[in-house]
């Protein structure tokens, strides 16, 4: 293409054209990306190995008001170390967030390296629900941990297993919240102890 046509094409002068081929004049990336679209190509980011570097997801998570992130900030889950202070507490606790401060997230960055991109919205992502998810974690840790002790027989030293004698009566009442509740005739009295 002449300069004038290539001009005409991108929405240029060929005054511009003429002085980004001489060198005298830079472009800006999307008068390049325009030039690059004519020509059949597109420009990209490269990273250090020569690797294309992806945009980042439209589908990352958003804040409160459905905005983006800004993409020079690493999302994390609002309750990992979440920024507010007691005068705060009133507000509601939202599900993801970031540092503002430079240093912690490079903190972040040096214990688990340097994200790809920011965090992907997925079920279970609110704060209720993922207390809910490490506290099941962690009775499933913790009964593991007991049947691995019993099964090595660490717990030779503890007695034998009460076994409760409570009639059906005892069932019937008991809304199993709290204490147990037994019938006027329950022989049992297994919470006794």
């Amino acid at each position: 293409m002449s300069q004038r046509e290539l001009a005409q094409a991108v929405g240029l002068s060929p005054s511009a054209v003429g002085h980004a081929e001489a060198g005298t004049r830079d472009m800006t990336a999307g008068v390049l990306a325009r030039i690059a679209a004519v020509a059949g190509f597109r420009l990209a980011l490269v990273d250090g190995n020569g690797h294309e570097v992806a945009p980042m997801s439209s589908e990352a998570v958003r804040d409160e008001a459905n905005r983006r992130f800004p993409a020079h900030l690493d999302t994390r889950y609002s309750d990992q170390g979440w920024w507010h202070g007691p005068h705060r507490y009133d507000r509601a606790q939202p599900w993801y967030t970031f540092d503002r401060r430079r240093d912690v997230r490079d903190r972040y960055r040096r214990r688990t390296g340097t994200p790809d991109n920011h965090l992907l919205p997925r079920a279970g992502d609110s704060p209720q629900q993922r207390a809910d998810s490490r506290r099941r974690e962690y009775w499933l840790r913790r009964a593991q941990e007991r049947e691995r002790a019993f099964l090595a027989g660490e717990l030779k030293h503890v007695g034998e297993a009460f076994e409760c004698t409570c009639p059906a009566a005892c069932d019937a009442l008991d809304d199993w919240s709290g204490r147990p509740v037994h019938a006027p005739e329950c022989p049992c009295a297994c919470d006794v102890g």
